[in-house]
């Protein structure tokens, strides 16, 4: 079993290896998407991460802003993983709030083919 240590390790190891990620290959996606940000900075996967390090990681539509307590080089199980980082994020917004906010009505985006020719008609730009 892989243990918590100081060292450094790389971005994109450490946020697979505290389950950010499921796949190393996209966190080191996510890294080069500007995804994830180090101490405030856009990095490249390759760029070390110690304790006492703050990462941003935009992830699902959310953001979490994760203070490096320990790194580990090798995937760990969540309950080790939790210990790994302290979560700075704010909370999710209730359900509430998502429930009371307007949602656009089927079809009232674009209008069609038809909906344009009839305005174009209407407003005289068509013969």
């Amino acid at each position: 079993m892989t243990t918590p240590d100081g060292g450094p390790v790389r971005i994109d190891a450490w946020a697979w290896a505290v389950r950010i990620f499921k796949t190393r290959s996209a966190a080191a996606e996510a890294v080069r998407a500007g995804h994830v940000k180090l101490n405030g900075n856009t990095v490249k996967p390759a760029q070390q991460v110690v304790p006492g390090d703050r990462v941003r990681i935009w992830i699902n539509h959310r953001e979490l802003d994760l203070e490096v307590l320990a790194t580990v080089r090798k995937r760990v199980g969540a309950p080790v993983a939790k210990t790994c980082y302290l979560d700075h994020s704010p909370p999710p917004p209730s359900k509430e709030l998502l429930a009371s906010m307007p949602k656009r009505d089927r079809g009232a985006g674009r209008p069609t083919k038809r909906e344009r020719r009839e305005t174009d008609r209407l407003l005289g730009r068509r013969d």
